[in-house]
C-alpha cells in the first residue's frame, strides 16, 4: 500500500523560515516524480514546486527563489525548504508523488504565517 505523509507545518512569522517533509513507502520512490502543492482556505489548490527523478526542479513564480524542493532518494523523502514566508504563503500543504498516470498524495500539512 502506498503511504505519502506530509510533516513539518506549523506557525511561524512573516519572514521566518520552515521544512516540510514528505515521507513515501510503498512504490519505487527513485522513479517517481514529487510535487509539492498548497490549498489557503477559500481558494483552489495551486501547484508550487516539483522534482523529478532525474532531480530537475521546477517552480511556481510565487515561491521561485524563496522556495526550495530537494529528494532523498536514501530516505525516501522530499523536502520543501521555504524561507521569506509571507502572510499569503498560509496554506495546507499537500505533497503528490507520481509516474505516468499513476499519482498519489498525502493529507497535507497545516502551514500558517502570522504575527
Amino acid at each position: 500500500q502506498v503511504q505519502v505523509v506530509e510533516s513539518g507545518g506549523g506557525l511561524v512569522q512573516p519572514g521566518e523560515s520552515l521544512s516540510l517533509s514528505c515521507s513515501v513507502s510503498g512504490i519505487n520512490f527513485d522513479a517517481h516524480f514529487v510535487s509539492w502543492y498548497r490549498q489557503a482556505p477559500g481558494k483552489e489548490r495551486e501547484f508550487a514546486a516539483t522534482i523529478s527523478s532525474e532531480h530537475r526542479t521546477y517552480y511556481a513564480d510565487v515561491v521561485n527563489g524563496r522556495f526550495t524542493i530537494s529528494r532523498d532518494n536514501a530516505k525516501r523523502t522530499a523536502y520543501l525548504q521555504m524561507s521569506g514566508l509571507l502572510r499569503e504563503d498560509t496554506a495546507t500543504y499537500y505533497c503528490k508523488v507520481g509516474r505516468q498516470t499513476q499519482e498519489y498524495w498525502g493529507q497535507g500539512t497545516q502551514v500558517t504565517v502570522s504575527s
